[in-house]
């Protein structure tokens, strides 16, 4: 899948229209219904077309990437077809343990994710990565938490391209500690992953915990990866030496309130937290 040229010389201004109003819906920490008809993507490339307007506006060099809808179950809640692409924004990723604002964010949840680190870049070619030439070119991998949003008031019901879009529903990421090396010979797909959510705001009743492993992320992160780097191959997208990419969730999203702590404990891989308030 490639972005097709310009049908005609309005369609540059109606992608980058769609951009702004996202941008400023999402930095305005508002909601609208839909994107107007003159500027709604008609697909999925259309729509990373739009996505790639908001890379634009931001000042440093992208971060990485995020894969969005990576279990059936995730597919289903947002009525979409399989996984979807966005781009992390440098000046949204942030370090384990801080503290978040949950102001503005609908969604409130959290997602325990598999981060890796490129060591090399992944050019655009013809051909299909396979898993193993996708690893070949990871350098490291990490622990992560992604704390996603959506700028559409009903993103249940808003459409795959309007998802991709709005950036596959990007918002805030946690980059948690670099895993051992010893994760080259864990096979993650089976990999236990445990999470506790507790908070000032909670009562003993309605503190929890989850599990989950790499199998909820396109039954292994790695599978996940390498369908990263072929949707970007298929748009003429490089996937760039030292960029991160978080693969999907891992477990069923956590639901937050202010005052919440997130520990996540990926075992022999290291943990992580974060807290969340007002």
């Amino acid at each position: 899948m490639s972005i097709p040229s310009a049908t005609s010389p309005s369609q540059p201004a109606a992608h980058q229209a769609a951009a702004d109003l996202l941008w400023h819906t999402w930095h305005s920490c508002a909601v609208i219904g839909t994107l107007p008809a003159h500027c709604k993507p008609a697909d999925r490339a259309q729509a990373y077309a739009v996505q790639a307007l908001l890379e634009a506006r931001s000042g440093q060099p992208l971060a990485g990437w995020k894969i969005a809808a990576t279990s059936v179950a995730g597919q289903q809640h947002i009525n979409v077809t399989g996984p979807m692409a966005g781009r992390l924004l440098a000046e949204r990723v942030h370090t384990s343990g801080v503290v978040l604002s949950l102001a503005g964010n609908r969604m409130r949840v959290a997602e325990p994710e598999f981060v890796f680190r490129m060591g090399r870049s992944l050019l655009p070619h013809a051909a299909t990565y396979s898993v193993d030439e996708v690893m070949a070119a990871v350098a490291n991998l990490y622990l992560g938490i992604e704390v996603p949003d959506s700028r559409y008031a009903n993103f249940v019901t808003a459409g795959e391209p309007q998802l991709i879009a709005d950036n596959a529903c990007a918002h805030q990421f946690i980059l948690g500690p670099q895993a051992p090396s010893v994760w080259r010979s864990i096979d993650l797909s089976t990999h236990a992953v445990n999470a506790t959510v507790d908070g000032s705001g909670r009562s003993a009743t309605t503190r929890y915990t989850r599990e989950g492993s790499g199998a909820n992320v396109l039954g292994d992160p790695r599978v996940a990866l390498a369908w990263l780097a072929n949707e970007l191959s298929s748009l003429g997208i490089s996937l760039r030496q030292g960029q991160i990419v978080t693969t999907g969730t891992c477990m069923q999203p956590l639901e937050l309130q202010a005052g919440d702590t997130v520990v996540v404990d990926y075992g022999v891989l290291g943990r992580m937290q974060a807290r969340f308030q007002a």
